[in-house]
């Protein structure tokens, strides 16, 4: 078997069992990397040697007994918003081009503790703002499945790079879908967790009351180990939570007998690709074939969903970028007449095009005579639609819908229209607005062999029900290829 063909839960066996080692794995990861990222650009960043030499001292751990676990030795992406000891943190953005960050956050910490192998930084949509992987300052990520077309984003980086063999699993962040949406353009498993339960100690924020971290991966064994690592209570994070029920493996069984699938007819109806449509109510299809309910109801405002985050978001991005001025770290403009002029040289030559819409957007609806207007009305309308989820959870288990309207859009169609590329959010936002989970799982593939996700959501802290119904989903797929 070739290496590169291992999950990550299957190369940790491999591993521990001395069929192969964390050296070898590296080895073949930066070899697939010297083939292909040069069409795909995966990666901002890519230490090879520091890589090997971290890959050595897993194997010398591993063989003194002191590393056991399930990830030990298996190489990791991480995506370059996540700052890492050492290494060149930029964000994609030009404004944090020379940032080398001196900790590194909690979620790679966590990592690094269960011997994974950082094999470098991930490109991405800068500062996480974008739906495509098209707004970096260091160039556009490509989708490995058909490279006319885009990742998604802005996890973009970190799902092109485990469907193109570049890892065997990578980290991702998700602000408005920007884990779930890439997964299911690339068709791979990706999973955005309950608010809370991943640290978000050392993630560079976009929207605060929003961001969270997750895993993007192979399949959904290695989603829940993986979840099972980087979910831990941190005191230096004012929003985690202390859980006592992170042992995510357990749910992966192939039952789904009995539990209650919503189906919201909000998510079927103009704008949604027939194709898509018909591969995800086959999915709801599949786990009713294998005893679980499947009904259909309304989930009401889903129309405000996207108002209400890319308002909440841009107020809370205008508010995070402030930090970043030129004066202690980062990009310092060459030439300036004093204070602020080299601040508004600073911000105006180092953030893209699509940063500077959402920080003005924000600034604009926090002033003073469009707060109550804007801001406090969409805090409000959040308010209802976690109601909302809250009286579907009443009835149901999960919540099965698409993931995106569309298959991966081709390169350069979402960047001209920027009201498009919001849209494309639409069923992934309303998620991250009520802190709840939510995994998307391939399902197939469109006439022009495009993958296809569908997304399950769950009310806070019922990872394992998405889980056990994503593994149940992937089994039933495994059993019609077979």
């Amino acid at each position: 078997m070739n290496v590169l063909d291992y999950t990550a839960v299957g190369l940790g066996k491999a591993i521990a069992k001395g069929e192969t080692t964390a050296v070898e794995a590296m080895q073949a990861v930066l070899a697939q990397i010297e083939k292909t990222e040069q069409e795909y650009h995966c990666y901002v960043t890519i230490d090879a040697e520091a890589a090997l030499a971290r890959a050595k001292a897993a194997d010398e751990a591993i063989a003194a007994g002191t590393l056991t676990g399930p990830l030990a030795g298996v190489p990791v992406a991480i995506k370059d918003n996540l700052c890492t000891k050492g290494t060149l943190t930029t964000c994609s953005s030009k404004i944090l081009e020379n940032f080398i960050p001196t900790y590194s956050s909690e979620a790679v910490v966590q990592l690094e503790k269960a011997g994974a192998v950082m094999i470098g930084k991930t490109n991405m949509d800068e500062f996480a703002m974008g739906s495509t992987t098209e707004t970096s300052a260091y160039g556009v990520t490509k989708n490995p499945r058909n490279p006319e077309h885009v990742p998604g984003g802005s996890s973009g980086g970190s799902a092109a790079a485990v469907a193109a063999n570049e890892c065997f699993f990578a980290l991702g962040s998700d602000t408005g879908g920007s884990i779930r949406q890439p997964a299911s353009y690339c068709g791979v498993v990706g999973m955005k967790p309950t608010y809370g339960t991943v640290s978000r100690y050392g993630l560079i924020a976009y929207g605060s009351s929003l961001d969270q971290i997750g895993p993007l991966c192979k399949d959904v064994t290695d989603c829940a180990t993986i979840m099972e690592i980087i979910s831990s209570y941190d005191k230096k994070d004012s929003t985690s939570i202390e859980r006592k029920d992170t042992d995510f493996t357990s749910a992966l069984v192939d039952d789904v007998k009995g539990l209650k699938i919503g189906i919201p007819r909000d998510y079927f109806r103009e704008g949604l690709e027939p194709e898509v449509k018909e591969a995800v109510l086959n999915a709801a299809k599949q786990l009713e074939a294998k005893g679980a309910i499947v009904e259909e109801f309304d989930l009401s405002l889903v129309e405000y969903a996207i108002p209400t985050y890319y308002t909440i978001a841009a107020a809370e991005a205008s508010s995070n970028l402030e930090r970043f001025d030129g004066v202690k770290y980062g990009y310092r403009a060459k030439e300036f007449e004093g204070l602020h002029d080299m601040y508004k040289k600073t911000r105006s030559e180092g953030f893209g095009p699509e940063v500077k819409r959402r920080i003005m957007l924000g600034s604009f609806v926090l002033s003073s005579g469009y707060y109550d207007a804007y801001y406090l009305k969409a805090l409000r309308v959040k308010a209802l639609i976690k109601k909302a989820f809250d009286e579907a959870f009443a009835k149901y288990d999960i919540i099965l819908g698409p993931v995106a309207p569309t298959t991966a859009p081709k390169l350069g169609a979402s960047l001209s229209d920027p009201i498009k590329m919001y849209l494309s959010d639409i069923y992934t936002i309303s998620l991250n607005l009520a802190g709840l989970p939510g995994l998307s799982v391939p399902v197939g593939t469109d006439n022009a062999g495009l993958p296809i996700g569908v997304q399950l959501i769950g009310d806070c802290f019922e990872e394992k029900k998405l889980i056990r119904a994503g593994y149940a989903l992937e089994q039933a797929q495994k059993g019609q290829v077979e």
